[in-house]
């Protein structure tokens, strides 16, 4: 199988490039706005670049991307911004070394003294999943001591709580945002020719970069509240996969199909 069944221009020479959250964004709105918007990528592949920008893990994606049989995307920034790599033809997912080296430089391996430090701290539960440069939890508002916080800053490492339910543990520095950036500028796609479009905090840093960005109609009061003020972003009324389509009209970066 060859995810990227066609020959494509480079994505710096394509009109534009989508750079998606997951989870409420791209997967989000109505079954009729989710197709309307994969048509249209599948359609217009020598024009749109995909990227997808996720807390998810790289395995997860592939599978998700078979099972619900998604656009693929031609690279992918997971793991909350701590992987970097490109959708290899057979849809395995290839880390790219030069950028990621930053990031494993900043982690340091500290993944066994954040859960050591972390170990039964109230509002907290480690999720089974090791991954390579962050640790991830589970988190019970009611339950919540927010001193982890603190323990984690003294660590030399950034925390990011999102959806009021995820708390995660990260490289000092690194997010989704950078982490984009940095793709971008290897790739060589004008940031012009960028949308970044997410619907969570954990979608902040990418949305606050400078880029052109989307906050979908769904998205939580914190992000749109954090977001006030900054020219570059696009706050949606339509929810999920409909929102990205309301912001690429709205920034003129593309023709898009018009709703029925």
């Amino acid at each position: 199988m060859n995810v990227h069944a066609s020959p494509r221009p480079a994505m710096a020479e394509r009109r534009m490039t989508l750079a998606t959250d997951l989870d409420g964004t791209f997967l989000g709105g109505t079954d009729a706005d989710r197709k309307r918007l994969y048509d249209w990528i599948e359609e217009n592949r020598d024009s749109v670049g995909l990227v997808f920008v996720t807390g998810r893990d790289p395995e997860f994606i592939m599978q998700m991307c078979r099972d619900r049989h998604l656009p693929w995307p031609e690279y992918v920034v997971g793991d909350v911004g701590t992987t970097i790599a490109e959708v290899e033809p057979d849809g395995s997912i290839a880390p790219i070394e030069p950028l990621e080296e930053d990031i494993s430089h900043r982690w340091s391996g500290k993944g066994g003294v954040v859960r050591a430090a972390l170990e039964g701290h109230p509002g907290l539960k480690l999720q089974p999943t090791e991954f390579r440069y962050r640790v991830s939890y589970d988190l019970f508002p009611d339950d919540f001591d927010p001193s982890a916080k603190e323990k984690v800053d003294e660590l030399g490492l950034d925390w990011l709580i999102s959806d009021n339910k995820y708390f995660d543990v990260l490289p000092k520095g690194v997010s989704k945002g950078p982490s984009l950036k940095r793709l971008i500028a290897h790739l060589g796609i004008p940031e012009k020719r960028v949308l970044a479009a997410g619907d969570t905090m954990n979608d902040f840093s990418m949305l606050a970069s400078g880029l052109q960005a989307v906050a979908v109609g769904n998205s939580e009061q914190p992000l749109v509240s954090a977001l006030e003020g900054k020219d570059s972003v696009y706050h949606a009324s339509a929810f999920g996969a409909a929102g990205i389509l309301e912001a690429i009209d709205a920034f003129d970066l593309h023709d898009i199909p018009k709703g029925d």
